[in-house]
């Protein structure tokens, strides 16, 4: 006679859960003390029943050294697990960096085009004084011709002057409204 096959699901009645909870922790700590003892290899088993109960058991060293040895593996995969992440994270983080070099580059690109614009100002400044300058220069030469247009008017020589200024003034333009000639002064 064989044995059936048992349906691997949640047994409802509690104390025939609790019968085989018992049996099949014996027989997987057997199982691993036989593994233990073919393969010459550390195992540990550890189990905690419905109530809370806690039942362990170690083949080949004893319990602690085998989760110690368990502590170092395990922080090595979180190792390995926290390159695999940084790496995932490397290209938005390469991104990120394009990016804070294109603005970095931005940046020195403003502060060139503000020193050439400085620059720009200035030789403007400079040659709007130096055309200020000569137009200041320009008025004084003006004001002694006029002066001494004024000086030789004094002299009698105002009839030669209101002769000029009569003719200019009789001229006139398309629309018969009369245009003042302007004088030259410097003949």
């Amino acid at each position: 006679m064989g044995r059936r096959k048992v349906e691997i699901e949640r047994i409802e009645n509690k104390s025939s859960r609790q019968v085989t909870f018992s049996k099949r922790r014996k027989g997987l700590i057997e199982k691993a003390r036989q593994l233990s003892i073919l393969c010459e290899s550390s195992i540990a088993v550890l189990a905690v029943s419905g109530s809370g109960k806690l039942y362990n058991a170690a083949s080949g060293d004893n319990m602690s050294k085998i989760i110690d040895r368990y502590e170092i593996h395990q922080a090595d995969e979180l190792k390995a697990l926290d390159l695999a992440e940084k790496i995932r994270n490397y290209l938005p983080h390469k991104e990120i960096l394009e990016i804070v070099q294109s603005v970095d580059s931005l940046i020195s690109m403003e502060e060139q085009l503000e020193t050439t614009l400085s620059v720009i100002r200035a030789k403007k400044t400079e040659l709007m004084m130096e055309e200020v300058k000569s137009l200041q220069e320009t008025e004084m030469l003006l004001r002694e011709e006029n002066q001494i247009l004024a000086s030789h008017s004094q002299l009698g020589k105002n009839t030669f002057l209101v002769t000029e200024g009569e003719r200019g003034m009789a001229r006139e333009n398309g629309s018969g409204n009369k245009v003042p000639e302007t004088l030259a002064l410097l003949k």
